[in-house]
Formats: structure tokens, sequence, C-alpha cells
């Protein structure tokens, strides 16, 4: 719940009206409009005050949340799932540049037959090229299907 729905429901649980709070606050009644209609926030002193008046933490009165750590665990798997797309992400295309890198060392390579007529040629960097291209796109793809499988993990606003 976001705090402006949060202050609006907490005032309205104490039977305040917007000039009621704004007086127990010193604050305007304007100020109070602003707040629950998500224009600005309070400052510092008016959030701890708030808290001391509806008699809740400020995590709650805040986040709109009693238990701040199913929270914070949660936002912290959502940040180590972004940070793992990103390597992925990140080691896929090395992947698929190592591969073209294998393409272009054979495009360049000379292919020569020596005085004993066995042929000197870089024959293996093909496959090799295809093999790490093949395995770069899996990598990526793999980060796109774990976010789909696990998409209720992932917030979407």
């Amino acid at each position: 719940m976001k705090f402006s729905e949060q202050l609006k429901t907490l005032r309205q649980q104490h039977h305040l009206t917007q000039q009621a709070l704004a007086d127990d606050l010193h604050v305007s009644r304007q100020a109070i409009s602003n707040w629950e209609n998500d224009k600005n926030m309070p400052d510092i002193e008016v959030l701890i005050a708030l808290a001391q008046l509806f008699d809740i933490s400020l995590d709650e009165l805040i986040l709109g949340e009693k238990d701040l750590t199913k929270k914070l665990i949660h936002d912290g798997s959502v940040t180590r799932q972004a940070h793992l797309a990103m390597v992925s992400n990140v080691a896929g295309a090395l992947v698929i540049l190592m591969g073209m890198l294998c393409f272009m060392i054979k495009s360049q390579s000379i292919e020569y037959v020596d005085a004993q007529g066995v042929l000197h040629e870089n024959f293996f960097l093909i496959p090799v090229g295809y093999g790490l291209i093949f395995i770069g796109i899996l990598i990526i793809l793999s980060q796109f299907l774990f976010i789909r499988n696990n998409k209720h993990t992932f917030p979407r606003k």
C-alpha cells in the first residue's frame, strides 16, 4: 500500500478529518490533502509525529507493511534475479563474440601445404565458432525462460 493510501486509511480509522489531523500536526489542511493525493511527502519530523499519533512503526506507515523483513527479502530476491539476468546477458554476448572471433581468425589464417605434403589449416575453428554462437544464444535465452517461469517474483508496475 502506498503512503498516500496508508495515511488516508489511518486517518479515517481514527475518525479524523483532514483539518483535525492538520491541527494535530501543526500543518495546513492542504498539506494533508497533498499527502493523501500522492503529490508530495511530509518531512521526517512529521512522519515521526504521524507514526506516534497512529501508534505504528515508521516502516508500517511509509511502506504499508507490518512485516518489513518479508518485503526486504522479496526486494533482495528481485535484485538478485535482475543481477543474474544481466550477468547471463553479458556472458552470452561474450560467448557469441568468441564464436565470431573464431570465424575472423579462420578467415585471416593462411592454409598451406608443407614440404612433406601435410595441409595446415585451422578447419576446427568453423565448428567451434558455430558451437560458441549456439551456446551464447542458449545462455541468453535461458535467462528469458527463467524469468518467464518465475514471473510471479518479478512485479510489474
